[in-house]
C-alpha cells in the first residue's frame, strides 16, 4: 500500500494501492475534484502516515489507540485515514 496526503481544498490522509484509487477515495469521501486534485495529492512515507494517523481522533474526540493505528496502517484495505473535520 501507498499513503497520500492532500492539503487543499480539504486535508486528507489516504491509504491506497495507487494515486488513482487515492483520488477516488478523496472525491468519494472528502470533496469533489475542482480540477486541481492531481497537483495537490502527494505520496508520503508509511512512517509519516503512521505518525499523522496516530494524531487522529475518533468520533468521541479520543486519540486513536496504538493498536488501531498499527492495524489501519498495516492491513490491506484502502481507506481514508483522516481528514479535516473542522470545516
Amino acid at each position: 500500500m501507498k499513503f497520500y496526503e492532500v492539503h487543499d481544498p480539504y486535508y486528507a490522509l489516504i491509504k491506497a494501492k495507487n494515486e488513482e484509487n487515492a483520488m477516488t477515495i478523496y472525491t468519494d469521501t472528502v470533496a469533489d475534484d475542482d480540477g486541481g486534485l492531481m497537483e495537490e495529492i502527494t505520496e508520503v512515507t508509511e512512517t509519516y502516515a503512521a505518525i499523522r494517523h496516530s494524531r487522529t481522533v475518533d468520533a468521541d474526540e479520543r486519540i486513536l489507540s496504538i493498536e488501531k493505528v498499527i492495524e489501519d496502517i498495516t492491513n490491506e484495505e484502502e481507506m481514508l485515514l483522516g481528514m479535516d473535520t473542522s470545516v
